[in-house]
């Protein structure tokens, strides 16, 4: 792990296994799927990793279906269905996701969120969860193109009027990292999310933290070295 460098003006979050434990709503979502076609459901152990991966990740591992396959599309769109009918039954931030908030909030400093969570899902879920206050939110539809192409993290710079370069990226997923360094924003890795089926250190992260609280520290003290290089 490297040491922080200039601070941040902006924090950027993904939001799945980032801010928010989402995968109970959506591992139900699949698995609604499931027990009506008279299966068993799929064993959330299973399902928790996939989260960050969507209805590809779910379906892939309830049904072992990839998107290329016969049957993926329909699927597909009754586990939207499912999810979007209750999406906020058993979802809730992280420990201490609301400290880091009010933390960041506290410093002067803006936040937003950049998930690949299609916009039919980002918006009601937000409000049901505390995110509503966030400086901005770019889904995986609101560009052409969703993460690991820095499309949607170029555009929530944007919409704070800022440079990617003062911007940080946190996200739980190796496709977080990939869009971060893209953009050209440092980027903070998520132990505590899911982080699928790569191993965070291999990431190449600039950070990578085990817990929300360490990233208020890490911020804490890189504003901190700021001012002592100003003094």
């Amino acid at each position: 792990m490297s040491l922080p460098t200039t601070p941040p003006r902006a924090i950027l979050f993904d939001l799945d296994g980032t801010l928010a434990d989402t995968a109970p709503d959506l591992a139900a979502a699949v698995n609604l799927l499931r027990t009506a076609r008279g299966l068993a459901p799929t064993d959330y152990a299973l399902l928790r990793p996939t989260a960050s991966a969507g209805a590809r990740g779910m379906i892939g591992a309830a049904f072992g279906l990839k998107p290329q396959d016969e049957g993926f599309v329909a699927l597909r769109d009754g586990f939207f269905d499912n999810y979007q009918a209750a999406i906020a039954v058993h979802s809730s931030l992280f420990d201490g996701v609301p400290e880091l908030l009010a933390g960041i909030e506290q410093a002067g400093l803006a936040w937003g969120i950049v998930t690949n969570k299609p916009a039919r899902f980002t918006d009601p879920l937000l409000p049901q969860i505390g995110l509503q206050h966030a400086g901005c939110v770019v889904s995986g539809d609101t560009t052409a193109h969703a993460k690991p192409h820095p499309a949607p993290l170029l555009e929530a710079a944007s919409r704070l009027g800022l440079a990617p370069e003062q911007c940080w990226y946190v996200g739980d997923d190796l496709r977080d990292i990939q869009a971060g360094s893209a953009a050209g924003m440092r980027t903070v890795a998520c132990g505590w999310g899911y982080c699928g089926p790569h191993e965070p250190l291999a990431w190449n992260a600039d950070h990578l933290l085990a817990s929300p609280l360490n990233l208020l520290e890490l911020l804490r003290q890189s504003l901190a070295g700021d001012a002592e290089l100003a003094a």
